[in-house]
């Protein structure tokens, strides 16, 4: 029973790293105009020696954000909602146009070009990193 207590002890020391183990670069926002849903763009890079997985993300300015991923499908555009987005060990991923993306929806204020909005990752091991993301126009500058 020692040995248990002092595992989990030691998990709850070193788990909770997932967050600064996270490397990211390039975050921005694409502005669409009303209401439609806005993506979020972000290169993250996970600098640790094990897998990260991101379960979830949160806006202050957003009802809702989630993790979805365009792809070509029998030459027909998809998108589709992840529930989960894990990066292996030293491996980057890239949130961009055309792949996975964070989709922003329920817009709470109006947004101008040039404007930082907070978005937070939460992690699988309860951790979380909120990053400050760049405002661009519908062309992505």
């Amino acid at each position: 029973m020692r040995k248990l207590l002092i595992a989990v002890a030691l998990m709850s020391i070193v788990a909770p790293l997932y967050a600064a183990d996270l490397v990211v670069s390039n975050a921005w926002v694409r502005l669409l105009p009303g209401d439609l849903p806005l993506a979020g763009y972000v290169h993250v890079v996970n600098s640790s020696p094990r897998e990260i997985t991101l379960v979830s993300a949160s806006s202050p300015d957003f009802a809702t954000v989630q993790f979805h991923q365009s792809m070509n499908h029998a030459g027909m555009e998809e998108m589709m909602h992840l529930a989960k987005i894990s990066i292996p060990a030293g491996k980057s991923l890239d949130f961009a146009p055309g792949g996975y993306h964070l989709m922003l929806m329920g817009r709470k204020q109006p947004l101008a070009v040039g404007q930082h909005v907070a978005l937070t990752l939460h992690f699988a091991d309860g951790s979380k990193q909120t990053i400050q993301f760049t405002v661009r126009g519908a062309t992505g500058k």
